[in-house]
């Protein structure tokens, strides 16, 4: 594949990922701001693609994008509210609110079967202007290396926040 179809996919993703994380802050409905992270989530899974980090694409899409879907799920059943929640609910999916996502998602996609179509010419080096696939062993060394302790960091913010999102919920029920 041609290194400047190469960048040109990568611009055009960059800008996708800046537009989505843009529309995600400054949605006033929470649904609506995580599809918009969603979509941003995997426009820097295919940058990771791009860049030649299959790996930690994948892992940018398993444990990012679907991690935060079953969070959001989870957060949004443990403090479900009753019938007036199923009638905001009922209020968010109107195919005309998600026309912008939509089109981000069509892009990226018609981008990913693009990549994916001559998926051979891909695996080469990067001395021929091809892109230079990175592995597990190479992600793991790094993770569990130098930066160990922003690992651990993260793991313990991210167990905060579902033992605060478990109060709560507790709290909620408590008061019914």
């Amino acid at each position: 594949m041609n290194q400047a179809v190469i960048e040109t996919l990568f611009y055009i993703t960059e800008g996708i990922a800046l537009i989505s994380a843009l529309l995600t802050v400054t949605r006033y409905n929470a649904v609506h701001a995580l599809l918009y992270l969603i979509i941003t989530m995997m426009a820097i899974s295919l940058i990771f693609f791009l860049l030649g980090a299959s790996f930690a694409a994948a892992l940018q899409i398993i444990i990012y994008a679907g991690a935060i879907m079953v969070l959001f799920v989870f957060v949004t059943m443990m403090l479900h509210q009753g019938d007036i929640t199923i009638k905001q609910e009922s209020m968010l999916f109107r195919p005309g609110r998600s026309i912008g996502a939509t089109f981000l998602s069509i892009i990226l996609f018609t981008e990913t079967l693009y990549l994916l179509s001559p998926l051979a010419e891909l695996m080469a080096d990067t001395n021929n202007g091809q892109i230079n696939h990175i592995g597990a062993k190479e992600i793991g060394l790094q993770l569990f290396g130098p930066y160990l302790v922003l690992v651990e960091v993260s793991a313990l913010l991210l167990l905060t926040a579902l033992i605060s999102a478990f109060h709560l919920g507790r709290r909620h029920q408590e008061q019914r």
